[in-house]
């Protein structure tokens, strides 16, 4: 079971909840977080149940971030708002990932490509990092 964060900017709330709805069957088997106002979008159109933190977004993404520095997530799914540019919390988390190697989807392209490599067992090598750190 793979930890997957949801997350994204209020301007594209929507677009993660049909992704959600449309991939509900694939991200029904792992373990998901976001924040207390996207789980409840997303527990409202479909049957999945986030596990939700922190109230506000800088304080989400800092936890976020934190999470990530031990590893202790599989995969981000942040659909962002490309004119928006990335603020200190917000780059703290990706640099996280990337130090760690934790995918890291940006929009609805790459989200897809990552959730079906989820489903199809590519990134398993994940729990073993998660497990032995």
């Amino acid at each position: 079971m793979m930890k997957i964060v949801l997350i994204s900017d209020t301007s594209k709330n929507d677009l993660l909840v049909n992704f959600c709805i449309a991939y509900q069957q694939i991200l029904n088997r792992h373990e998901l977080i976001s924040p207390p106002s996207t789980s409840r979008l997303i527990a409202d159109a479909t049957l999945l149940r986030p596990l939700s933190f922190s109230a506000d977004a800088s304080s989400t993404f800092s936890q976020l971030a934190g999470i990530a520095h031990y590893n202790e997530i599989d995969a981000v799914i942040y659909l962002r708002d490309p004119d928006r540019p990335l603020d200190d919390p917000q780059q703290r988390l990706l640099q996280a990932c990337d130090t760690n190697s934790i995918p890291f989807a940006t929009n609805t392209a790459t989200a897809e490509i990552l959730v079906l490599a989820i489903s199809r067992g590519d990134l398993d090598w994940r729990e073993l990092v998660r497990t032995n750190v």
